[in-house]
């Protein structure tokens, strides 16, 4: 079976038993948690340089956003603006972190399913992803650059982006004041 589609787990339920323990596996409620599928919070231009602007993506909605909604936003807007910047020219970091656990309870349907089905007994799910939990004015992405010459594109790979991911969003140009 494939992915479930992202609706079924884009509002944020209260997390139960999403325990993980690294040291003592034993007081862990869940084993086995599949890794983040985000390589890379960081892209562009590291150093500690002072840029001039700063554009945000800032959510308006309360919701869980999958880590692989977010790794497909990311590459959008990284491959928009080295087309347009190189590696150099710009700093963009994903400041959410998909820290919440999402569980799965299968029901088979079709022939047969009655005979190895457990319905809702020991309901638990087994862990299918993780997902980042937003709350509204939160910061999606960042980004900061010298020039704003090119911000229609630098919007519209924003924009684009925020297809990706389910909720709706603003994006928000500043002076970059000088903290990260």
């Amino acid at each position: 079976m494939g992915l479930r589609p992202g609706w079924c787990y884009r509002k944020p339920k209260r997390p139960a038993y999403t325990r993980i323990a690294n040291k003592k596996m034993k007081k862990a409620f869940i084993r086995g948690v599949p890794g983040i599928r985000i390589p890379l919070f960081d892209m562009g231009n590291k150093s500690k340089r002072q840029w001039k602007y700063e554009i945000d993506l800032i959510s308006k909605d309360e919701m869980q956003l999958r880590h692989n909604q977010l790794e497909a936003a990311r590459q959008t807007i990284n491959k928009e603006l080295v087309n347009i910047y190189s590696k150099q020219g710009f700093f963009m970091r994903l400041r959410t972190y998909p820290h919440h656990v999402m569980r799965e309870n299968p029901i088979a349907t079709g022939a047969g399913a009655d005979r190895f089905q457990r319905g809702m007994k020991k309901s638990f799910g087994k862990p299918i992803g993780r997902a980042a939990r937003v709350k509204p004015g939160s910061i999606i992405f960042s980004i900061w650059v010298d020039n704003i010459d090119k911000i229609d594109i630098i919007k519209a790979a924003m924009r684009r982006a925020a297809q990706k991911m389910s909720g709706q969003y603003t994006i928000k140009i500043d002076k970059y004041d000088g903290t990260l």
